[in-house]
């Protein structure tokens, strides 16, 4: 599908011409009818003369480099570090949205062409490549699809830290040119997210089916008291990814009061329950967010052998390169078992 511009804008993908000037917007669930001069959910499609327009193109809160545990990915490039942008968007209204400044309020932002973020990630010691990520990166969908393409062609890769909340036609377009992602499934329960996030589930579950097995996935669980912290959320989620494939990591990420919502911090003792419940189907859970020493350590699933040590936010290094990585081509080095790490 081709971009055209008017006037420095770009033009929206996924949409269609509606009655009275409107326009309905096709890239997420939402189907946002938007009316001329109005924007839609996401805050950076806006309607200007009848014409969908992709206003945030380009436009990011944030340049870091990142490790790429913190994305958090534990299994893509252990070790290594990667360039992270996101723009000022979500088509999500979470009332406990935990970065609520860049997601729903107006933040300040910069403009990155598409060739930039991979000269920038190319210049950069042990940076394996860019992260689209910290508010939703698919309402950016113009812009990845023409800057994945340089990252690409500087041999690096591409990362999305996602909502997955996207249709199954424009979340296939991207797909081929991801390497891997980090989907935040936020319940297994969808009038939690019709409620509480303003989305449904069953385009997220799709996308997460759909990404498995193409590209190095795991998944995230924000996990809220009163909410969605029952054995049962626990057993529905780790039961879904199992069925697609028991390797999938999967984290449970600890809730802190934020943006409209004031419920307490989760216990950590319903971290380490989430935990013991998916660990009967799944071979590797962490419990992020929370200081918990060792528990956030990948271990060999034929041996036990702890082959990954990590600190809070990345590897913990000994007084050799990598010494706490004990992983080679896919095989702990003490039994020889298969691990699912990408290195």
């Amino acid at each position: 599908m081709s971009l055209t511009s008017q006037a420095g804008l770009i033009e929206a993908l996924y949409w269609s011409k509606g009655d009275n000037n409107s326009a309905e917007c096709r890239l997420c669930p939402i189907h946002c009818r938007v009316k001329e001069g109005k924007v839609g959910v996401c805050r950076v499609k806006k309607n200007i003369g009848g014409k969908l327009y992709a206003t945030g193109y380009g436009l990011t809160t944030s340049l870091n480099v990142d490790p790429i545990e913190k994305k958090p990915l534990y299994h893509f490039y252990p070790g290594t570090s990667i360039l992270s942008i996101g723009p000022n968007a979500c088509n999500l209204k979470c009332s406990f949205c935990q970065n609520y400044r860049v997601s729903q309020e107006n933040a300040s932002v910069s403009y990155l062409s598409p060739e930039r973020p991979a000269e920038i990630a190319a210049e950069t010691p042990n940076c394996i490549g860019v992260a689209y990520t910290y508010s939703e990166p698919l309402m950016w969908f113009e812009y990845l699809l023409d800057t994945v393409g340089h990252v690409r062609s500087a041999g690096l890769k591409n990362v999305l830290v996602t909502n997955g909340h996207l249709e199954e036609e424009p979340f296939n377009e991207i797909l081929p040119h991801i390497d891997a992602m980090n989907i935040d499934i936020k319940s297994m329960d969808d009038s939690f997210y019709k409620k509480t996030c303003k989305g449904s589930l069953k385009s997220v579950l799709k996308n997460v089916e759909n990404a498995a097995g193409k590209i190095h996935v795991e998944i995230t669980n924000l996990v809220i008291p009163g909410l969605n912290d029952s054995v049962h959320n626990f057993e529905q989620l780790s039961a879904f990814l199992a069925d697609i494939d028991p390797d999938i990591p999967l984290h449970f990420s600890r809730y802190h009061p934020a943006y409209k919502m004031e419920r307490p911090a989760t216990p950590v003792e319903t971290l380490l329950r989430a935990r013991e419940v998916a660990r009967k189907r799944l071979k590797h859970v962490y419990v992020g967010n929370v200081l918990l020493p060792g528990d956030n350590d990948t271990a060999c699933p034929s041996c036990s052998e702890r082959v990954i040590e990590r600190d809070y936010m990345g590897i913990r290094f000994g007084a050799k390169d990598h010494e706490s990585i004990k992983v080679k081509d896919g095989k702990c080095q003490k039994c020889g078992g298969i691990v699912n790490i990408v290195s």
